[in-house]
C-alpha cells in the first residue's frame, strides 16, 4: 500500500496491485470503458471480493433492474450496482495452466489486477465512493486506473484518441502524464478520484473519444482502443478476443451508412479534415488555433445541435445532425 508521502511508496506506481473502474452511465459513450473492464474480467481469474447494496444507492425507477434467465433457464433480476473484483490467488499469473496461451492476460502485473464494474449511483455519491475506497484499501490497493469514454466529434474513420491523465504529481512525473484542466460537472469516477487521491491512493485517468454521430451503438473500436493505452501503462499484455473484427465490422457499418447518406457523408468528410489538420507533422499552434475558430464560427452556441444530454456521456437526441 502507499505511504501517502509522495504518492506511490517509493516505487514504481503500477508496480504493486492495481484496480482498473469502469461504471456505466455518464461516463462510458460507446459502453467503450465497461466494454474494456468486461473483457479484463472474461481473461482473469478474479472471484468478486465486495458487492454494494443497491438498495443504498439507487433509485430504481431511474436505474431499473433487469428481468432475464439464467443459464438454467430460471428467470432472474439484474440489480444495478458495483461489483470489485479481485484474484483468486492474488500474485498468481491467470490462467497459468490454460492450454491456449493466447485466453490469458500476461506480464509482470497480470496476477495483480483488479477490477471495479458497476452503474454510476443515483445518490449518496459520498458514502459510495466512501465504501469503495474502503473496499479497495482492505485489498492493498496500490493505484486505481479509471476508464471512461466521451462523446466528440471525431471521425469514426481515423484512430480513437486516448488520452491519460492524472492528479497526482508523482504519478505525471514517473510517467509522463499530464494534469487534466478539466472544470465543470463530474461523474462518479471524478468523485471515486478525489477519495482515493485523499486517502494516499494514486489514481490515473484513461478517456477515449467516441463519435458523436454513432452514440446509440456500443463502440468495439473505442473499447480496443482503451485496451491498447492501458496495456501500455500497466505493462501487461491483454487478448482482444474478437474485439479487432467487431471494431473493423463496426467501422464498415458506418461506412455502410454513410455511404448511403450525402449529408452524413460529407459531415464526417469535414470531421476527417480537420482531424487530418490537428495531427498533421506540420500542424502549428496557429493551424490549430484556426480550425477551432472554425468550428465555432459554424457552432457559435458551442452546442454543435445538440441537445445536452448526458446519459452515457452526454450527447445528441439523434445519431447525428448535419445541417446543425
Amino acid at each position: 500500500m502507499t505511504d501517502g508521502t509522495d504518492g506511490t511508496g517509493g516505487k514504481g506506481v503500477l508496480s504493486g496491485r492495481i484496480l482498473v473502474v469502469a461504471f456505466e452511465g455518464w461516463n462510458d459513450a460507446g459502453e467503450a470503458a465497461t466494454g474494456a473492464v468486461r473483457a479484463l474480467k472474461d481473461v482473469l481469474d478474479v472471484v468478486p471480493l465486495h458487492e454494494i447494496d443497491p438498495e443504498v444507492f439507487y433509485d430504481f425507477q431511474f436505474t431499473r433492474p433487469i428481468s432475464k434467465f439464467d443459464d438454467d433457464g430460471k428467470r432472474i433480476l439484474q440489480w444495478p450496482g458495483a461489483v470489485l473484483y479481485g484474484p483468486s490467488e492474488p500474485g498468481r499469473m491467470p490462467r497459468e495452466l490454460a492450454e491456449d496461451a493466447e485466453l490469458a492476460v500476461t506480464g509482470d502485473n497480470a496476477g495483480n489486477i483488479y477490477l471495479l464494474l458497476g452503474t454510476e449511483p443515483s445518490r449518496a455519491w459520498k458514502a459510495f465512493a466512501g465504501e469503495l475506497i474502503d473496499a479497495a484499501l482492505a485489498a492493498d490497493i496500490d493505484a486505481i486506473v479509471f476508464l471512461g469514454a466521451l462523446l466528440a466529434d471525431v471521425p469514426h474513420t481515423r484512430p480513437i484518441s486516448v488520452g491519460a491523465t492524472s492528479d497526482n504529481a508523482s504519478v505525471r512525473r514517473e510517467l509522463g502524464l499530464e494534469r487534466s484542466s478539466y472544470e465543470g460537472p463530474t461523474g462518479i469516477l471524478g468523485v471515486l478520484g478525489h477519495a482515493a487521491e485523499a486517502v494516499g491512493i494514486p489514481t490515473i485517468s484513461i478517456w477515449a473519444s467516441v463519435p458523436h454521430y454513432v452514440h446509440n451503438a456500443p463502440s468495439p473500436k473505442a473499447t480496443l482502443a482503451i485496451i491498447d493505452k492501458l496495456e501500455e501503462l500497466v505493462d501487461v499484455t491483454i487478448p482482444r478476443g474478437e474485439l479487432v473484427e467487431e471494431s473493423a465490422e463496426w467501422e464498415r457499418g458506418i461506412d455502410a451508412l454513410a455511404g448511403e447518406d450525402e449529408d452524413m457523408a460529407a459531415y464526417i468528410e469535414q470531421l476527417e479534415q480537420a482531424r487530418d489538420t490537428v495531427d498533421s507533422p506540420e500542424a502549428s499552434g496557429e493551424a490549430i488555433a484556426q480550425e477551432f475558430e472554425r468550428y465555432l464560427r459554424r457552432h457559435p452556441d458551442g452546442r454543435d445541435g445538440r441537445d445536452g444530454g448526458t446519459a452515457g456521456g452526454g450527447g445528441p437526441s439523434e445519431p447525428w445532425r448535419p445541417n446543425s
